[in-house]
C-alpha cells in the first residue's frame, strides 16, 4: 500500500501507464541500481532545474514532489503535452547535466557510479553506454472515482 493506493487494485493492462492525460497521477522513478545520486545539492538542483523547465514550457503541472537519494516520488498532471513525453524529456535532459558527476571535484564515488550507469547503459539498448534513471515511472491514477475512498479521504 503506497499512499493508499492499494496496487494490486489496478489491472495488469492498466499497471505504471498513463491512461489518461488529463487525470492527476502519482509516479516515482528511480536511479539505476538505486544509486544515491541525491545526496549532493548540484545533483538536486539539475533536477529541480529541470522540473521547472518542464511546468514552464511542457506544460507540466506538479503537486507534490520529493527528492529522496536514490528516487523521486511526483503527483504531477500537465495542460496539454503528454505526460510520458514530458518524463521522458525530464529523464533524458536530466541524465544529460547528471553526467557532470565526471567533472564534481569532490565526487569520491565518482568512477563506481558512473561504471553502474555504463554497464547498465550498455545492456540496454535505448542507450548509448550510458543510464541514469531505471526505465519506468510507475503512474497511478490518482482522481478516479473508482480508486477513491471517501470515508478515508484516501485512494485505495
Amino acid at each position: 500500500m503506497l499512499l493508499g493506493i492499494s496496487i494490486e487494485k489496478i489491472g495488469m493492462s492498466r499497471k505504471y501507464k498513463f491512461q489518461d492525460n488529463e487525470e492527476i497521477y502519482f509516479v516515482t522513478f528511480a536511479v539505476v541500481s538505486w544509486i544515491d545520486v541525491f545526496i549532493r545539492n548540484e545533483y538536486k538542483d539539475i533536477l529541480v532545474d529541470s522540473l521547472k523547465f518542464c511546468q514552464k514550457n511542457k506544460d507540466l503541472d506538479i503537486y507534490g514532489w520529493c527528492i529522496m537519494t536514490s528516487h523521486v516520488h511526483l503527483i504531477i498532471g500537465s495542460r496539454g503535452n503528454l505526460l510520458s513525453n514530458i518524463l521522458r524529456d525530464l529523464k533524458r535532459h536530466t541524465s544529460v547535466k547528471i553526467k557532470a558527476i565526471n567533472n564534481h571535484p569532490a565526487e569520491s564515488r565518482r568512477e563506481w557510479m558512473l561504471s553502474m550507469m555504463k554497464e547498465t547503459g550498455m545492456a540496454n539498448n535505448n542507450n548509448n553506454n550510458f543510464q541514469l534513471w531505471q526505465q519506468n515511472n510507475h503512474p497511478i491514477e490518482l482522481s478516479t472515482e473508482k480508486n477513491y475512498a471517501p470515508e478515508t479521504g484516501l485512494f485505495a
